[in-house]
């Protein structure tokens, strides 16, 4: 009788272990599933908190990085990195770069002013690098005199610096060197014939000839010949 007694208290307490391990998995496993859940929930708040473009950012800057790994084991082995690349895009993917790159940058040429001081405007902001800490220090320093308004006298506020003057002043040189390129003074032919008596005379008889000449030529060959009726 006593041995029954002890066969089943055995197989009690072997039971009641079994089920304190596996309360003790379910205590595990409810444990990891909260951490689990509460790293999902911190990694979706990061996820909400950054840019709207953040992936594409990441997916252009892996690209960068890879195409800059690939551009230095082309110099290390004396490769044209551009033909190289070149011959593993197919013709698909070429019309595609293509047409990103014309949309990209497209050139309508000049139409107006206003238009010409937007194209300059957008290309010098492009060039850019705003100091941070600096644009933070300005703004608790001068607090809500730092945007202005009506009432706002900003003479004395802010302090230009050295580096920023010589960049304003490298950009107006580069600016006066391509106007001075697009505006230099053209060649004088000395074969061409004298029609003119000062240089504004000559540019409007250019004009006129660029537009009326093929109409005048005959007209005025037959009065340099003295034939004109």
């Amino acid at each position: 009788m006593s041995d029954e007694s002890t066969s089943s208290t055995k197989t009690f307490a072997e039971k009641q272990a079994e089920r304190m391990k596996r309360l003790r998995e379910l205590h595990s496993k409810r444990n990891e599933a909260r951490q689990q859940n509460h790293m999902e929930v911190v990694e979706e708040d990061k996820r909400k908190k950054l840019p709207s473009n953040w992936e594409s950012r990441k997916r252009q800057a892996e690209w960068l990085m890879k195409n800059e790994e690939a551009r230095q084991s082309a110099e290390e082995k004396g490769v044209d990195y551009e033909r190289e690349k070149l011959l593993h895009i197919d013709a698909i993917e070429a019309e595609r770069l293509a047409r990103k790159k014309r949309k990209k940058n497209p050139d309508p040429g000049f139409a107006d002013y206003e238009q010409s001081t937007i194209r300059q405007y957008n290309r010098l902001v492009k060039n850019m690098k705003p100091n941070m800490e600096s644009y933070e220090e300005a703004k608790e320093k001068l607090g809500g005199a730092f945007y202005g308004d009506k009432n706002t006298i900003l003479q004395g506020l802010h302090e230009d610096k050295k580096d920023a003057i010589d960049k304003m002043v490298e950009d107006l040189e580069k600016q006066i060197a391509k106007r001075e390129k697009y505006s230099r003074r053209r060649m004088h032919n000395d074969d061409a014939d004298i029609d003119y008596i000062n240089e504004r005379n000559a540019k409007f008889n250019q004009k006129l000839e660029r537009f009326y000449g093929e109409h005048t030529r005959e007209t005025k060959l037959n009065l340099e010949r003295g034939t004109a009726i």
